[in-house]
């Protein structure tokens, strides 16, 4: 081949066949479709979820099946690189079959074309010949030429021969070999290459034939040559490519039936080796799951010395670990209540005759010098603490026991709170202090053990006037919703910033460094929050330094019911926070969410102390959990406006006061 000969390959665009879609009807027709089916949008819809319904299955399958994914994700990566190799060897095959092939043809080609010229170099031409018969002479010359040139093919090549002139004279002058029609066979920019030069060329095209034999692909190679009489003609061999594409299609089959059973063998390999990995990850999940349910027997069947088998014996040794741990603490939780309430009631004795002892003495202290009727006053009064403590202890350890029983009936909190503050007045009035109930205009009823939730409220009380520094104590019952709640606030020194998660703590006190000589047994709130749980209740905290607290108990209407929030939010509405934003939205012009009034009645029993500046009302919705005081977002809610304050003051001891299960 010269350098102007063009070989392309079988798929170029000069050489495709066929009639290709109009430019842009493919977007057109998806354009239309989408246009279409919008009016339907819910059509789609539908449709949409129709087809993904049996989708969900083999999503959640994916989702949940570590197996399947490792096999999946083997099967799609060797599937792919089975492609891309199956491409790279189709390839080269290709490309080395027509490599040969053009070889072949073209050494072919040049013998013949040699063969022609030396042909019509050694053939006279005959003088006086009229142009008729000169141009009948040239027919038959390139006829007889073909039928030479074509017989030593053996089907393995045809020959065409046409003639550079237009007309009948060019039609009469077509000779070809093996029925091939030359007008559709021999490309039409292959005739004008090969009519404006003098070299060879090719091209890859489709032959095709006059008996009706179908078309085949094939490679045609032409040159410009002269007759005997020096006229110009063209002279083209067509190779048929039908051995070549068959070979391509066995190569194409066989790596495909290769690829497939490689892919399929990769696929059963990588499930096999997974499911080594993952049948005993799954068996350590099922252990650890039953474990995590109590049943501690459990261990994992253990075979073989490799790393799944070192992590199964790891696993084993660390459920046994765990369930020996887990039984010394049973038996020592279990010893310690059991020591608990063996000396609890085991002091019973002892403690009535101490008290039968300390009543008589206590009744003839008149007649005793004043040192030692004041040691009896001291000795009744520390045995009342002595039995008051004792009680809690008991009715701790039924709590730990898991012994504790409600007896749950429908009840009015309001009769209960008014029997709280009967009791609690003395004490009121002693410290100077007022007890504000807001919000019992309505019933607040619910399912509920009147003796554990007047225990609770009692030891709220009892506190909050204790450590209320002589301000008043308000007690705001509401109900809403399922649930039911009672809130007491005071205006004392408060909580520090974590105290309220830790004063339900057995013991727990304020100021470590102040013992408890006085008031209650350091139980009270811990014996709360347990009656709290045991309605499946709420009982939380919230204070600030020198801001008072406030504890919310909030139990569900029905028993069994879950709760879900609280109609009364856990930080007060006259919180200094809540002072602070009402105070900056006034400075920027904010308009503040409007209030509903409380009548006069309510707003004059409460007295508030004039160090506090009035505060507006904003309210939250409490969703922590028991003994939590974190801060919620603010809502509206109806209620008396509440303000009070203190100053900062000495640390606060939790303790109750006359017998009172205080903390």
């Amino acid at each position: 081949m010269t350098a102007g000969s063009t070989a392309p390959k079988p798929g170029d665009p000069g050489v495709r066949t066929g009639r290709a879609a109009g430019p842009g009807r493919g977007a057109q027709g998806v354009g239309r479709l989408f246009q279409d089916g919008a009016p339907g949008g819910p059509v789609f819809r539908l449709l949409a979820r129709w087809l993904r319904r049996p989708l969900l299955p083999a999503v959640r399958l994916w989702r949940r099946n570590l197996q399947v994914r490792v096999v999946a994700g083997t099967l799609l990566m060797s599937l792919g690189v089975v492609l891309l190799l199956g491409l790279v060897v189709i390839g080269q095959v290709r490309n080395g079959l027509l490599d040969a092939k053009e070889k072949a043809a073209q050494s072919q080609a040049a013998g013949g074309f040699s063969a022609a010229q030396d042909r019509a170099a050694t053939t006279p031409s005959q003088p006086g010949e009229q142009d008729g018969a000169r141009a009948g002479a040239s027919v038959n010359w390139r006829s007889t030429l073909v039928e030479q040139l074509a017989s030593g093919g053996q089907s393995a090549f045809n020959v065409v021969a046409l003639s550079l002139e237009t007309g009948d004279t060019a039609s009469r002058g077509a000779r070809a070999s093996g029925e091939v029609d030359p007008t559709t066979s021999i490309p039409a920019d292959l005739r004008h290459s090969v009519a404006q030069g003098t070299s060879t060329y090719q091209k890859f095209a489709r032959i095709h034939y006059t008996s009706g034999k179908a078309s085949e692909p094939g490679l045609v190679v032409g040159k410009r040559l002269n007759d005997a009489d020096g006229t110009p003609y063209e002279l083209y061999y067509l190779f048929p490519l039908t051995q070549e594409e068959d070979s391509l299609t066995l190569v194409k089959g066989t790596l495909a039936t290769a690829g497939l059973f490689v892919v399929v063998l990769l696929g059963a390999i990588a499930w096999l080796v997974v499911r080594q990995v993952v049948t005993p990850v799954r068996m350590a999940a099922g252990i650890a799951e039953r474990l995590s349910a109590g049943r501690l027997q459990e261990r994992m069947k253990v075979t073989g010395e490799d790393d799944i088998a070192r992590l199964g014996e790891a696993f084993n040794k660390m459920a046994q670990n765990l369930q020996l741990k887990i039984q010394q603490l049973e038996d020592l939780s279990r010893m310690q209540r059991r020591f608990v309430s063996d000396v609890s009631h085991e002091l019973r004795t002892p403690l009535t005759t101490v008290r039968m002892a300390a009543d008589v003495i206590h009744e003839a202290r008149v007649d005793f010098d004043p040192v030692t009727a004041r040691s009896a006053e001291l000795l009744g009064d520390q045995l009342d603490r002595f039995e008051s403590l004792l009680a809690d202890l008991l009715e701790i350890s039924r709590f730990d026991a898991g012994a504790a029983a409600l007896e749950a009936e429908p009840i009015d909190l309001r009769v209960v709170v008014r029997r709280v503050i009967g009791g609690a007045e003395p004490l009121a009035e002693r410290k100077g202090s007022r007890i504000v109930v807001v919000g019992d205009e309505q019933p607040v009823v619910a399912e509920a053990d009147a003796r554990r939730v007047e225990r609770v409220l009692r030891n709220l009380v009892v506190n909050a006037v204790e450590h209320g520094e002589g301000r008043d104590v308000v007690v705001k019952l509401a109900a809403a919703g399922g649930a039911v709640a009672v809130a007491v606030r005071d205006y004392g020194v408060g909580l520090k910033p974590g105290e309220a998660t830790r004063v339900f703590n057995r013991f727990w006190r304020a100021d470590p460094a102040r013992a408890r000589t006085t008031g209650g047994t350091g139980l009270g709130l811990s014996i709360a929050v347990e009656d709290a749980r045991l309605h499946g209740g709420w009982l939380q905290a919230w204070g600030e330094p020198g801001g008072g607290s406030q504890f919310r108990l909030t139990l569900p209407r029905t028993a069994d019911e879950p709760l879900r929030g609280s109609p009364i939010p856990l930080e007060p509405e006259d919180s200094r926070r809540n002072r602070e934003q009402a105070g900056a939205g006034a400075a920027a012009g904010t308009r503040l969410a409007a209030v509903p009034a409380q009548p006069a009645a309510d707003r004059s029993a409460l007295s508030v102390p004039h160090r506090m500046p009035p505060a507006p009302r904003a309210t939250a919705d409490p969703t922590a959990l028991p003994g939590s005081g974190a801060r919620v977002v603010a809502r509206p809610a109806e209620g008396p406006d509440g303000d009070g304050g203190g100053e900062a003051m000495a640390s606060r001891r939790v303790d109750g006061e006359d017998g009172t299960r205080g903390l």
